[in-house]
């Protein structure tokens, strides 16, 4: 709870503008938002192996308290909480390997000083639902990064679209800007369930997140 007191703090000082790839325009209060806020989904999929253990490990984590259509408000608050928590926790947490932290090829789990990006993504949904964030809006998301490496994100789904908080970017991105192929996330109806994001993989093989 300190730590979520601290970011609120710091929350409290720093400048809350929404910057201009999260809406086009501003007009007499009313927010025009781009084409394709949100990202698409292509049916039921297999969740990842690391995903599933976790849960096995922590139960209460993995409970299903969403819908499937909770949105988190776009406001200069709401978007100051995830630009601050991304940043907070790229920062307080070094970049390692599973083998490295537990001599096991793959474990996803709440990282104190380092963790892969799994572990980024799991601190980062926590913190935020500490500060009210609904746990249907935060999905855990898995992707090919540009070199055709699984990847895991955060991403949040608004009412001015989905965005992707990422332990190799400080800058909070649009999901059609981070250059990233999806191929799944968490559904908003329960978190054990999982979805596909692309229609390239209909016989989904089980791609894990790697440690970046």
């Amino acid at each position: 709870m300190n730590t979520l007191k601290g970011i609120a703090l710091c929350l409290a000082v720093m400048a809350t503008a929404l910057p201009a790839h999260a809406y086009n325009q501003q007009k007499t209060g009313n927010l025009t938002m781009s084409a394709n806020i949100h990202a698409p989904e292509f049916g039921v999929t297999l969740p990842p192996i690391g995903y599933v253990q976790f849960c096995a490990r922590y139960k209460a984590e993995c409970r299903n308290v969403g819908s499937d259509n909770t949105q988190a408000e776009l406001s200069n608050r709401t978007w100051a909480q995830l630009v601050e928590v991304n940043d907070f926790v790229n920062d307080k947490i070094a970049p390692a390997t599973d083998m490295d932290l537990y001599g096991t090829v793959e474990r996803w789990d709440y990282p104190s000083i380092a963790g892969d990006c799994e572990d980024y993504v799991l601190m980062k949904k926590r913190y935020l639902e500490g500060l009210g964030f609904a746990p249907g809006a935060l999905l855990i998301t898995v992707v090919f990064d540009e070199n055709g490496d699984g990847h895991a994100v955060l991403m949040v789904r608004t009412d001015g679209g989905d965005f992707v908080l990422d332990n190799r970017r400080r800058t909070v991105l649009r999901w059609s800007e981070t250059g990233y192929e999806y191929l799944k996330r968490q559904s908003q109806a329960n978190p054990r369930i999982w979805v596909s994001m692309s229609t390239r993989y209909a016989r989904d093989r089980d791609t894990i997140a790697g440690a970046n």
